[in-house]
């Protein structure tokens, strides 16, 4: 009998041993007529039971949900007891509880245990050695990283500016500077310099254009802009603001408030813009020159207002085509910008009305120093005012007119050389789609240096419909020393002529001036080719796209000397 009682004694103290998470985990003593079943079933004294009291402890001890908690680890799920507290909190624990818990769902034997025991002793060795070998690693290394981060803090502060200089010629000033100005305090002094927001170009940063503004969004951006100007727009010179829907009269009151150095504006595809902006201009913007409002909706008689009081000191005005702004034009003719140097008026391609009437000798008179002239893909329409005195000197000063259009032109020979009498400085030319413009009106003109002559019909109806032309020869004769750049795209010359006028173009004493030429739909041929190819030897650009007269082979565009020589040899 007393065997029995200490196999007793000892399968309790096994026991005791093998399941100490029961007790200690629930943290109660709810767990006793479970144990009582067990205790009964061992005293009887049956081996053969003992596997099911194993298997009803690990039910028993699965069923009691008090006092677990439950982390997930990389590979498995930890089941810890409450009363181990020091690892309350914890997503990762030690390895040896977790393989105990495994010991007791699974119930293997001892030598499982030895076998993980063994693997539990040999991962801290392992850990250890590594966590040696990065600290020396690390050691090793500092110096560096830390010589690395450092590199920006110790430049000059006038090396960074030189330096943002560049990336704000090319991608602008507000998003790059705001962005660098972040990074440390030398970044941040050296982005704020005034010298780096001269030119600033503002886009719809905040919201997608034709999306409507919240009322908390439109007080960012008020509040975000006037910082800027306060902070960093003490020397701006050039403005430009695109695709503003809204708030663009309290942007250019504030620029105009805190920018005295202000000298060009630009707004382009802008609405809303309202008299009391252009009031603002005037009473501070002392230094403004130039005004670009093309394709943007603004108060006229805003502007006219302006022009009368502040007009003495705009150089420059660009506008579009309309039927309220072309007052615009009839403010100028009145003598309202007598220094007025460029102008340019415009319209979009897909506009129906497209005639301006102008008044020339009135322009001439009251804009004598005029240097460029645009009107882009408008019809102007000459008138004569009356009771006023015509011009002697025209636009002496003029070095630029552009009168292309994508349709039809009214420009005659006569108009032509009424704009131009007086103009001996005129550098460039542009007559695209002026079809009624003769070679030997151009012969005429009193300009002996042009440079630019831009003499192609595109987009008109009248393309290879009318008969062809002669005397192209004397366009290249006269300026064959001067012309760089040459286009005469779908003008209808003979063959001859066309041979003619290439070979004053190639005998010409500065046969280097030539870049570019266009003879596109031309009937150009190979003789009257090779001469200009062979003796050009700066000519970069040639257009010989839809040439009937030239071999399949060639018709195509050229760039660069390289490939036009290697089209002389094709040619021969």
């Amino acid at each position: 009998m007393d065997s029995p009682e200490a196999e007793a004694s000892a399968h309790s103290e096994r026991r005791e041993d093998t399941t100490p998470s029961t007790s200690n985990i629930s943290g109660q003593g709810e767990d006793g007529p479970k144990p009582k079943k067990a205790s009964l079933k061992r005293t009887t004294g049956k081996p053969t039971n003992a596997k099911a009291t194993k298997h009803k402890k690990a039910r028993v001890s699965r069923s009691a949900p008090l006092g677990y908690t439950v982390h997930q680890g990389e590979d498995m799920l930890l089941v810890i007891s409450s009363s181990t507290s020091q690892y309350d909190g914890s997503a990762w624990n030690p390895p040896k509880k977790g393989s105990k818990k495994k010991k007791l769902t699974k119930g293997k034997g001892k030598a499982n245990q030895i076998k993980k025991k063994k693997k539990v002793r040999a991962k801290p060795k392992v850990t250890h050695n590594s966590v040696a070998e990065e600290k020396e690693e690390t050691n090793v290394f500092v110096p560096q990283k830390t010589a690395d981060h450092r590199w920006g803090q110790s430049l000059p502060e006038e090396v960074l500016i030189s330096i943002f200089q560049m990336v704000v010629v090319q991608d602008g000033a507000v998003l790059f500077l705001c962005r660098v100005g972040r990074v440390c305090r030398l970044w941040n002094a050296a982005a704020s310099s005034p010298v780096l927001w001269r030119k600033v170009t503002v886009g719809h940063c905040w919201i997608a254009p034709g999306k409507t503004q919240l009322p908390k969004t439109e007080m960012k951006i008020k509040e975000t802009f006037n910082w800027l100007a306060q902070n960093r727009f003490s020397q701006l010179r050039d403005f430009s603001l695109c695709h503003w829907k809204n708030n663009v009269t309290y942007a250019l009151e504030v620029v105009s408030q805190f920018c005295p150095h202000l000298r060009s504006l630009k707004l382009s595809y802008c609405t809303g813009l309202a008299a009391t902006a252009f009031h603002s201009l005037g009473l501070h913007s002392r230094s403004l020159q130039s005004m670009d409002l093309q394709y943007s909706e603004f108060q006229v008689e805003g502007l006219l207002e302006y022009l009368e009081n502040h007009g003495s000191q705009i150089k420059h005005i660009l506008f579009t085509h309309g039927i309220k702004n072309d007052r615009l034009l009839t403010a100028i003719t009145k003598g309202n910008c007598p220094d007025l140097e460029l102008l340019e008026v415009n319209t979009k391609l897909d506009s129906k009305d497209c005639e301006l009437p102008v008044f020339i000798q009135a322009l001439q008179i009251a804009c004598p120093k005029l240097k460029t002239f645009r009107m882009l893909n408008v019809r102007p329409l000459h008138k004569t005012m009356r009771n006023s005195a015509d011009s002697t000197l025209g636009f002496p000063l003029l070095e630029e007119l552009c009168i292309a259009t994508t349709s039809y032109s009214y420009m005659t020979d006569k108009d032509l050389w009424d704009i131009l009498f007086g103009s001996t400085r005129l550098r460039v030319l542009d007559l695209r789609g002026c079809s009624r413009i003769t070679p030997s009106g151009l012969a005429t003109l009193p300009c002996l240096e042009l440079e630019c002559l831009f003499w192609g019909q595109y987009f008109s109806s009248n393309v290879g419909l009318s008969s062809p032309k002669k005397e192209l020869h004397m366009v290249t004769q006269k300026w064959s020393r001067t012309l760089q750049q040459l286009d005469i795209a779908n003008q209808l010359f003979t063959e001859d002529d066309l041979e003619m006028a290439m070979s004053h173009l190639a005998q010409a004493t500065e046969a280097d001036t030539l870049r570019s030429l266009n003879l596109s739909g031309t009937r150009i041929t190979p003789p009257a080719l090779r001469p200009v190819i062979g003796q050009t030897t700066a000519l970069s650009y040639l257009n010989l796209s839809s040439c009937r007269y030239l071999p399949r082979g060639v018709k195509r565009i050229y760039r660069g000397q390289e490939d036009i020589r290697r089209l002389l040899d094709k040619l021969e």
